[in-house]
């Protein structure tokens, strides 16, 4: 065992600090529609997603806890990585990456 560590700390030491491009591919973003009434106003809009679940149910659950009161969630169309924002960028406008 005391053999082991030092081998272990010499392969951490090695290996560096994490790639921070690979921590950029593993960015993950949704794409969605919300409304609110009063007066009607639809929205299309890009959000980032935190942590590891890259899903449309993830998304749901963020947007339900940033999307402000009188915002009601329509659908999450899509979850991709960073690959798919510039295409988004212009059709989300002022949404882009606001919540």
């Amino acid at each position: 065992m005391t053999r082991t560590l030092p081998f272990l700390a010499l392969l951490a030491a090695l290996a560096g600090p994490p790639d921070p491009v690979a921590a950029q591919d593993a960015a993950c973003y949704a794409d969605y529609k919300a409304s609110r009434s009063d007066p009607l106003r639809l929205h299309y809009g890009v959000v980032e997603l935190e942590g590891d679940d890259c899903t449309r149910e993830a998304a749901e659950a963020a947007l339900a806890a940033r999307l402000p009161e009188e915002w009601n969630l329509l659908e999450v169309m899509d979850v991709f990585g960073p690959e798919g924002l510039d295409r988004r960028r212009e059709s989300a406008g002022d949404f882009y990456l606001l919540y």
